[in-house]
């Protein structure tokens, strides 16, 4: 499938829900003249618990509908997607397709100094290994310690983030990463940043924490320069927001997650 796209065009970003958001917000700020469109999935979340097959169905879907606004790049802000979907969607265009796997895998190496990497994310995330294959593919000598962390989810869309409750859930999911001795830390779902200075206490400071949706960003920056798409307008770029559902609360916590009053929203029908 191709499409026409230039340097004005759109950047595509879409997850299973609003976490992805938190990607949205690092481009926002490394491309402030980007235009962006964002597609959450909200009526089909979440996908870290669904199959393979299903994950790619549903990505495939959305993936068509944002190469249909001629956007110039494809953005996958889901770790889950971007663990089992990547390479289908690569084969649906010729615009380049960028997952959230990568970038943080390779920033983790890069940061690491005692080869002991840990690994969090949705228990689809985890379960697909899809961080200990891209960190071996760099370097085949490091550890990789991987630990689905399903509450953090509730506890960002909550607002529950610096609380009692929040340190508690943090400490049950990570004081094991104490004895594996780590030195760096994938916060490998898009929910997770929100909760960084609650893991951060509980880890402790000496760990570094890897954001994946701001390496992608990075990673986003550099291909753009490479493939002389950047936007080159002087003014801000526009923000377009698309869901499959309006859920109770999404626009309080959709402003949480990216930090700014989000105004253009749509809901959209994904068809088959």
């Amino acid at each position: 499938m191709k499409k026409n796209y230039s340097s004005k065009s759109p950047i595509g970003v879409f997850d299973s829900g609003i976490g992805g958001l938190t990607v949205a917000k690092s481009l926002f700020e490394i491309l402030p003249n980007e235009n962006i469109i964002y597609l959450g999935d909200t009526a089909r979340l979440p996908y870290g618990t669904k199959s393979k097959e299903t994950v790619t169905k549903y990505s495939i879907e959305i993936t068509k509908f944002l190469l249909n606004k001629n956007v110039k790049m494809v953005v996958v802000a889901c770790n889950t997607a971007s663990s089992v979907a990547l390479q289908y969607l690569k084969k649906l265009t010729d615009v380049p397709v960028i997952g959230v796997i990568r970038p943080g895998a390779k920033a983790a190496v890069s940061k690491t100094n005692n080869y002991k990497i840990g690994v969090i994310g949705t228990l689809g995330t985890v379960h697909s290994f899809a961080y200990k294959t891209q960190i071996h593919k760099i370097d085949r000598d490091i550890n990789v310690f991987s630990k689905a962390c399903s509450l953090f989810v509730q506890l960002a869309e909550d607002g529950w983030t610096d609380n009692k409750i929040a340190e508690m859930v943090a400490k049950e999911y990570l004081t094991e990463f104490k004895s594996h001795d780590i030195d760096t830390l994938i916060l490998g779902c898009t929910h997770y940043p929100i909760l960084k200075k609650t893991i951060s206490k509980v880890v402790g400071k000496k760990i570094h924490l890897i954001d994946s949706g701001e390496e992608t960003a990075k990673e986003v920056k550099r291909i753009l320069e490479y493939k002389d798409l950047l936007n080159k307008q002087k003014k801000a770029g526009r923000h377009k927001f698309f869901v499959t559902d309006f859920q109770k609360k999404f626009k309080e916590i959709s402003e949480r997650f990216l930090g700014q009053p989000i105004y253009d929203v749509r809901k959209v029908r994904l068809e088959s």
